[in-house]
């Protein structure tokens, strides 16, 4: 009946609506005289009001109030602001199953909503959330995403710091207490998270040919290795208590030969992670190859040509460290199996879909699926089963943006940004906080955005005003996001942000620059969200 209403509600003021709308004057707000219009101004406002105390999660028994509102499952699709937008592709479609898997991790448990809703499949305001785990107990895994999940980190940006060369790398740690970013000028920077994102290590690399092209953190937090256009990855203790480290001369930056006996050709490193063990370093190379390094043995034990140009990305499919995703410029991604075959050069499976050549590739961690960002300004989405021109200086050709691989693998596919100049990254949105219900990535137009992994909606533009983002990094447990870009800034989105206006310039004259703000604005604001937080930790 609640709904019902609602509904006749609605259609009062849109059909009452064209009685009086030629009564509205264009500078001066008013409803001529009459019960038609007063009717009508009663329901509009009436309206508003539910909307208002939705916003602010606030439940009064009314049918819009309770459907709860976010950027991503919002009832009302016409809002939109700077930060703020859903635009959808009709022909967007997805797999049934990824779709119900992404339910099962962002929806409440059956318990949570029978202490709430028990009749209605209704968004759950978090302050109903909060008085049901008084009487359920501790919220699981998908009850914490269905909470935080609807909280975009979109307001921003705050400047993290601002360096006199490109930032190329930006990332979380696993548990999100350090922020590794990594710089065209020969500097990486490792951020105290929890110490209002002040420089816990400042890192000067050896042997940089041309930019820091990737980082990775051993699990344990202890070592960082970097890679350049060379064919040695280095290591660096991050964890002692050296904070200036300058290559071999405040500190030892161990060298990893990556080539292998007979290289007779120069290569350089686009790729480069740590196994789930720490034990193994893999890596995609300018040679066509994938290395796999291992460190106990301090060796090279593998490498083996991979695709049949630049191998741009490489990550392990799964903690197992078993399964391996690669993608190149031959616009082909490809899955390697370990345990099934007796040579590491043959692959266990190739998927098509891309029509250019592709510059990253995350994977969801559960070892079957994965998304890509290819140069053919697209997102492709696959389940593990298979006219030339220059990304860096040259623009996507607009003829070409329509067009489809002929034999597309893909199970779903994302546009909007632009993939051009460098190898732009895309990822998974965290599964603690979000249940891994986004696809977020980089843009050459200065842009970070966010598309919603079920309905393929732009959900969020998050807008630098300024140059090339080409990493960004979503906290595993907070809403905050972490951006890079080409304009020497290392920027930050939260929800709700401070009180404290953003603002970015282009020109900076200040090498360095920090802002001593709260991590986390006014604790008022963000209770809410803490308390659910926290909760998620205790289990």
């Amino acid at each position: 009946m609640a709904d019902i209403f609602c509904a006749l509600r609605m259609g009062i003021v849109f059909c009452w609506g064209n009685d009086v709308r030629n009564q509205f004057d264009s500078t001066d707000f008013y409803v001529a005289p009459g019960w038609p219009g007063r009717v009508f101004l009663s329901l509009f406002y009436c309206n508003w009001m539910a909307l208002c105390c939705n916003l602010l999660n606030l439940n009064f028994g009314c049918p819009i109030g309770n459907r709860g509102y976010s950027a991503a499952n919002g009832w009302f699709r016409m809002r939109e602001d700077k930060n703020s937008v859903e635009v959808f592709d009709k022909s967007f479609s997805i797999d049934e199953e990824i779709s119900q898997l992404t339910k099962l991790r962002t929806e409440p448990t059956e318990n949570l909503r029978k202490t709430t809703y028990p009749r209605q499949k209704l968004p759950i305001p978090i302050v109903r959330m909060l008085s049901g785990r008084e009487a359920m107990g501790r919220f699981t895994v998908a009850d914490c995403s269905h909470a935080v999940g609807r909280y975009l980190p979109v307001n921003g940006p705050w400047c993290i710091d601002s360096m006199d060369s490109r930032a190329y790398v930006s990332q979380f740690s696993d548990d999100g207490s350090l922020l590794i970013a990594g710089f065209q000028g020969s500097n990486i920077r490792v951020y105290d998270v929890e110490n209002q994102w002040k420089v816990r290590k400042n890192i000067i690399a050896k042997s940089l040919h041309w930019t820091i092209t990737d980082t990775s953190l051993s699990p344990n937090k202890r070592l960082l290795a970097y890679a350049s256009m060379s064919a040695t990855v280095h290591i660096v203790d991050v964890g002692s208590a050296t904070t200036e480290s300058h290559a071999n001369v405040t500190e030892i930056h161990d060298g990893l030969d990556f080539s292998a006996v007979g290289d007779e050709h120069a290569f350089g490193i686009f790729s480069v992670k740590f196994s789930s063990d720490g034990r193994e370093l893999i890596a995609g190379s300018s040679y066509d190859s994938i290395h796999i390094y291992d460190l106990e043995a301090n060796r090279l034990k593998s490498r083996f040509e991979a695709h049949l140009y630049d191998v741009n990305t490489v990550t392990f499919a799964d903690e197992t460290g078993n399964v391996i995703y690669s993608g190149g410029d031959d616009s082909i991604c490809k899955v390697w199996d370990r345990r099934c075959s007796n040579s590491d050069s043959k692959a266990a499976g190739a998927l098509s879909g891309h029509i250019e050549g592709i510059t990253y590739i995350d994977s969801r961690g559960d070892g079957r699926y994965f998304i890509s960002n290819g140069k053919d300004q697209t997102i492709k989405f696959f389940k593990r089963k298979g006219s030339y021109w220059d990304y860096r200086n040259m623009a996507y050709p607009s003829k070409a943006k329509n067009l489809k691989h002929p034999r597309d693998q893909s199970i779903a596919t994302y546009r909007g940004h632009a993939v051009l100049c460098t190898l732009i990254r895309c990822h998974f949105s965290p599964a603690h906080n979000t249940g891994q219900k986004y696809i977020y990535t980089g843009s050459h137009d200065g842009c970070v955005y966010i598309y919603e992994v079920i309905t393929g909606a732009q959900v969020a533009k998050l807008d630098l005003r300024g140059s090339t983002v080409r990493d960004c990094s979503w906290h595993p447990y907070y809403p905050i996001l972490v951006s890079s870009s080409w304009d020497c800034i290392v920027a930050r989105w939260e929800f709700p942000g401070t009180d404290a206006k953003p603002i970015l310039t282009k020109k900076r004259k200040l090498r360095r620059a920090y802002i001593d703000v709260s991590m986390f604005g006014k604790k008022d604001k963000i209770s809410i969200i803490e308390l659910v937080a926290i909760d998620e930790e205790s289990n």
